[in-house]
């Protein structure tokens, strides 16, 4: 069991094989009872919808689901008004519980329903996806897209428990799966540096999804982004360094209005241009910028966006959420585990990187 306490209220994360089957039991014992409205998508409800339904039945819930279409486009205010439309037919109370079943797309989605609905109602993360799991689902960042930027909209709303069920992993397909390690690969480049090593060690068990060792290389991750979140939950410092690769990744994603290129394969292509802005500006050594490319390449993940307009993303970055003093800020890398936030990466260095690698 891992625990987050941040400022906003101290929430559990359970992460073991199987830990699905125990998500009613769970949710008693953080105080929960009564209804539970289950979010999911059309991926993932067919698969786990009633073994969810069954499980929080068993531990005396009252169960409902409501099924999004797939994909980044559900994340619309448009969709959030569909959820508030089924929670007032059910006549959805503020001490019923809104589970989020499914990636990132669904919890950003789901959360910021619970966050606004009544004025907020209890709020359950039940991670399918490796990149919910090592990131999304911890934090309490909810919230949907905006056509001219991603997660524009939204709150900072943290979740009653976090449910992690590592064997769900098995029934991802292998792009799924492997956009997730963009993230585990993001947590070693910046925080944890022998876990490098691991990923470079274990990669034909980690795309095998093995039991034991996907369970740790999950609940390790999960433990890293808790402490972060634990010491600074709104970004006021130290969590700004979870942001590398993020400021171009987001840009690809709404260039390419959140269609053929997943958030991991957007964020992957976004540290390699992080990584050669900090190459250029004399900041990042060319060794930590090639390991990075081995990586991605280890686990399949792109290193280049050819076709993209470079022009376009780097527009699309102005609207980034995160700019302070209509700068930007970049999380470059020192060296792995020294991670810094500059403002005064000049646009021509950025515009030259991007055009190489959208060539």
């Amino acid at each position: 069991m891992i625990r987050v306490t941040a400022a906003s209220g101290a929430y559990e994360i359970h992460c073991r094989w199987g830990a699905l089957a125990d998500i009613g039991s769970l949710m008693r014992d953080a105080g929960l009872g009564g209804a539970a409205f289950v979010v999911t998508d059309s991926n993932v409800g067919p698969q786990f919808g009633e073994r969810t339904l069954a499980a929080l039945h068993a531990a005396g819930f009252e169960p409902a689901l409501f099924t999004v279409p797939a994909g980044e486009a559900s994340k619309s205010l448009d969709t959030v008004r569909h959820v508030y439309d089924w929670l007032i037919d059910h006549r959805a109370e503020r001490a019923s519980a809104v589970v989020a079943l499914g990636g990132g797309v669904v919890g950003d989605l789901a959360g910021f329903v619970a966050a606004t609905y009544l004025r907020g109602v209890p709020f359950v993360q039940c991670p399918t996806s490796l990149l919910s799991m090592v990131d999304a689902s911890i934090g309490g960042k909810v919230g949907v897209d905006h056509p001219r930027g991603k997660n524009l909209i939204g709150a900072f709303y943290p979740p009653r428990l976090v449910v992690q069920d590592t064997s769900l992993l098995a029934a991802l397909p292998s792009r799924s799966l492997r956009e997730g390690f963009a993230e585990v690969i993001k947590h070693g480049l910046i925080m944890d540096p022998p876990m490098l090593d691991v990923l470079e060690a274990e990669a034909k068990r980690l795309l095998a999804v093995e039991p034991d060792l996907i369970t740790e290389v999950v609940a390790r991750n999960a433990a890293l982004k808790a402490k972060i979140v634990s010491e600074d939950e709104r970004e006021g410092g130290l969590r700004a360094i979870l942001n590398y690769g993020h400021t171009i990744g987001h840009a690809i994603e709404a260039v390419t209005a959140y269609g053929p290129i997943l958030h991991g394969e957007a964020i992957s292509v976004g540290m390699m241009a992080a990584a050669e802005i900090g190459r250029r500006t004399g900041i990042t050594p060319p060794a930590i910028a090639e390991r990075q490319r081995r990586l991605f390449q280890l686990y399949g993940l792109p290193v280049r966006s050819p076709g993209l307009d470079a022009d376009a993303v780097l527009a699309a970055t102005r609207l980034d959420k995160k700019m302070a003093g209509r700068k930007l800020r970049w999380v470059l890398l020192e060296d792995a585990g020294r991670p810094l936030v500059r403002d005064d990466v000049p646009d021509g260095v950025v515009r030259d990187v991007l055009a190489e690698l959208f060539a």
